[in-house]
C-alpha cells in the first residue's frame, strides 16, 4: 500500500548513488520517472538527486563522467535510496565494496529508507548485506555471477522486479522502468503511475512476475503473436472469457496458444487474466463513484467476494481500504 514517506510535507527524497562504470541509461531512469508523477495540479511528488563518494566524478559506461552535486550525506536525508547498474570493479569481480558505501547504504536501510536496485546495482546491495535472506533479481545475463559470490541471497532471474519489504530490486534495463512505476503506483495509485507511463511513452504495467526476456531459440514463423488476443481481451474484462476464446482469436490450437502466451508474458492466461482484471478493479477503485458491487462485476469477478479475496491476495488490502487510501474522495467507501 502506500508509503507513509509519500505522505510527508514535500517532494519524496529520492538519492541515486551513482559508483564507477554506472549504467547511463539506470543512472538517468530514477530521475526522468519519478520526475513525471506529478498532482493535478503539477506539484512534483519527488525530487531525484544523483550523488557519489566524496561528491566525486565517476565515469558512466556510456562514455561519458558523473559530475555530481552531493556526496554520500545525500543518503542521510534520502525517503528512498536507488543505486543504478555498474559494469566494473570489485563488487562485481570479488563482491565486495568499500565501508563508506556500505556504512551508507546500512544507515539509511536503518534508519527506515527505501532501498531500490537497478540491474546490477543488486551486486552493490548484497555487497552491503542487504540482500542477505531476501529474494532478489538481477540481469539475467550476471544471474550466474551473483550466485557465486552471494549465495545467502534468494535470487531469482526470471521476473522483471522484486518487493522484498523495503528493499526491492529489479532486472536489467528497461525494468528499472517498471520498478519506478511500480513505486509510484504504490505511493500515489494507479491513475498517477499511469500518467507517468503515458509521459515516459512506457506500457502502464508490467507485473513484476513477468519474465525477463531471455536469450531462446528463435520461434518457428508458423508462431504468432498473442498479443492480439490479449488487447481484445483486455477490451472485454466484464465478461466470460475461456481459454479456447483466447486461442480462437490468435487462430491456434490451445495447447499452442498456451505455450506461446507464457513465453511472450511469463504467466499462464489465466494469469494474466485475473492480473488484468485485478488491475482494472483498482483503477475504477480510485477514479469512478461505482458501488464495490459494481465494480465486481465490471472487472469480471462477478461477487464482491471475489475481488475482496482478490485483492486482498494482491495487494493486501480490502476494496473498502484501497478506496479510502487512493480515491480523491475518500468517504466513498463501500462495505
Amino acid at each position: 500500500m502506500r508509503n507513509n514517506r509519500a505522505m510527508t510535507a514535500g517532494p519524496h527524497r529520492i538519492a541515486v548513488l551513482a559508483l564507477h562504470q554506472v549504467v547511463g541509461l539506470d543512472l538517468g531512469t530514477p530521475s526522468q520517472v519519478f520526475s513525471t508523477a506529478r498532482a493535478a495540479d503539477g506539484t512534483p511528488f519527488y525530487d531525484a538527486r544523483v550523488c557519489t563518494p566524496g561528491g566525486q566524478p565517476v565515469r558512466s559506461t556510456a562514455g561519458f563522467q558523473v559530475v555530481p552535486d552531493h556526496g554520500l550525506e545525500l543518503l542521510d536525508t534520502a525517503d528512498t535510496v536507488i543505486v543504478p547498474g555498474i559494469h566494473d570493479g570489485a563488487v562485481l569481480t570479488s563482491g565486495t565494496i568499500s565501508p563508506e558505501v556500505t556504512g551508507a547504504l546500512r544507515a539509511a536501510y536503518e534508519r527506515g529508507a527505501r532501498i531500490m536496485s537497478i540491474c546490477t546495482g543488486a551486486f552493490v546491495l548484497a555487497a552491503a548485506g542487504l540482500l542477505d535472506g531476501r529474494r532478489a533479481t538481477t540481469h539475467w545475463a550476471y544471474a550466474e555471477r551473483f550466485r557465486h559470490l552471494h549465495g545467502r541471497v534468494d535470487l531469482d532471474p526470471g521476473v522483471l522486479f522484486i518487493a522484498d519489504d523495503r528493499v526491492l530490486t529489479s532486472a536489467g534495463v528497461a525494468a528499472g522502468i517498471d520498478l519506478c512505476l511500480h513505486v509510484i503506483r504504490l505511493d500515489h495509485g494507479s491513475e498517477v503511475a499511469n500518467r507517468a507511463a503515458r509521459r515516459c511513452v512506457m506500457p502502464p504495467w508490467r507485473d513484476g512476475g513477468q519474465a525477463q526476456y531471455i536469450e531462446q531459440p528463435v520461434p518457428k514463423a508458423t508462431d504468432s503473436s498473442t498479443a492480439g488476443a490479449r488487447e481484445w481481451a483486455r477490451q472485454r474484462l466484464h465478461e466470460p472469457i475461456a481459454l479456447r476464446d483466447l486461442a480462437e482469436q490468435a487462430r491456434m490450437s490451445v495447447r499452442t496458444f498456451t505455450r506461446r502466451f507464457r513465453s511472450e508474458t511469463g504467466l499462464s492466461p489465466a494469469q494474466w487474466l485475473l492480473q488484468q482484471r485485478t488491475d482494472h478493479a483498482r483503477l475504477l477503485l480510485e477514479t469512478t463513484d461505482l458501488t464495490v458491487d459494481q465494480i465486481a462485476h465490471r472487472s469480471g469477478f462477478g461477487t464482491t467476494a471475489a475481488l475482496r479475496q482478490q485483492l486482498h491476495q494482491r495487494i493486501g488490502v480490502a476494496p473498502s481500504t484501497y478506496r479510502r487510501t487512493f480515491h480523491p474522495r475518500p468517504e466513498l467507501v463501500d462495505t
